[in-house]
């Protein structure tokens, strides 16, 4: 026979010392403390949001002035190449040819710095990366070859931004 302790356990007493009435200074002094941290947490929540705000208003507005600065470099290197075409056209018949033709080599190295170079397109396949075929006519080249160029092609850096237009070869028909 086993030996049970039957000792009663009165009800309401069961979790130890009584509890009712208004709560110790103990439970207030750590709700005061929990209130405190989630404020702390909060206030630095919204600064950090505050910080994050102006931290991407500050990179869209030097963003803006490095284009506006990149555009007036452009600009200025433009004018140079306008100065130059109104005393190409003060010029006389004979160096007219001469200033014009120096002029353009003006304008290339200026596009060239900027990263913008034209695209060989003459004797080459024809490629619609870089391409646009504006006639197909026949010609003594061979089918697909680039017999023309009407219109030349310009890349900055590494993107097409002009399309070359240019006549390509049907080959020899009779």
């Amino acid at each position: 026979m086993e030996d049970h302790d039957t000792t009663p356990v009165p009800a309401d007493n069961a979790a130890g010392p009584e509890t009712s009435g208004p709560p110790s200074s103990l439970a207030s002094d750590e709700l005061a403390e929990q209130k405190k941290k989630y404020e702390d947490l909060n206030d630095r929540y919204l600064r950090l949001a505050a910080d994050f705000d102006n931290y991407r208003k500050r990179v869209t507005r030097d963003h803006e002035a490095q284009i506006r600065l990149a555009n007036e470099r452009f600009a200025v290197d433009i004018l140079e190449i306008a100065d130059n075409l109104d005393r190409a056209l003060m010029a006389d018949e004979d160096h007219l040819r001469t200033g014009v033709d120096q002029i353009r080599q003006l304008l290339a190295g200026v596009l060239a710095r900027h990263g913008v170079t034209p695209i060989d397109a003459l004797k080459t396949s024809f490629n619609p990366g870089v391409h646009e075929a504006i006639a197909h006519i026949p010609s003594d080249e061979k089918e697909g070859v680039v017999v023309d160029v009407v219109s030349p092609g310009y890349r900055m850096h590494d993107k097409v931004i002009r399309y070359a237009k240019v006549a390509v070869s049907k080959g020899n028909q009779p």
